[in-house]
């Protein structure tokens, strides 16, 4: 894997681990219960692995074509660093129609963790047969930021993360 990707991804997974070890700590009860009428623990990680899933799916699609596509520029590092501000305020912001209206529970921590290890096997498994040569290509499509590369679809799995963090903890 590509030192830059390997960096990104070893940080994405020590947040990972931090975010079930505390969901481990929860009741089942509370994994799935909502305080507010809105998403419960449960439905918010699985919106998470949802999101990453459908992401990595698009990126092994667009691999076969990486030649053709076009390199990022200063342009959507701007996007990106204005992406990570936003998912950092205390906004809320629909999810796009693609990931559904209202994620199902999850019935037990131990399925949502095998859905998780599942996903970022697949996850790792992209970024280990990833040619170097593509980092800077615009393979990622996000809803908000628009064509993006490798790294910029790593970055969003961390500060989306980030941004759910709060909403878990207050489930929590």
């Amino acid at each position: 894997m590509n030192e830059s990707l390997q960096e990104i991804f070893s940080s994405i997974e020590q947040q990972r681990a931090t975010l079930l070890q505390e969901l481990k700590s929860a009741t089942p009860e509370t994994l799935v219960h909502s305080k507010n009428e809105k998403w419960s623990t449960s439905q918010i990680a699985r919106h998470l692995i949802t999101a990453e899933r459908l992401s990595v799916g698009y990126i092994n699609k667009k691999i076969n074509a990486i030649g053709e596509v076009e390199n990022t520029g200063l342009l959507s590092e701007l996007k990106l660093w204005i992406f990570i501000v936003s998912q950092r305020l205390p906004i809320k912001y629909k999810a796009p129609a693609t990931l559904g209206d209202q994620p199902t529970n999850y019935l037990s921590i131990e399925a949502l963790e095998k859905d998780w290890d599942d996903a970022r096997a697949d996850l790792k498994k992209l970024l280990e047969n990833f040619p170097s040569t593509g980092l800077k290509k615009k393979i990622y499509r996000h809803p908000v930021m628009g064509r993006c590369n490798i790294v910029h679809a790593l970055i969003f799995f961390r500060e989306h993360t980030i941004h759910h963090w709060p909403q878990i903890k207050r489930q929590l």
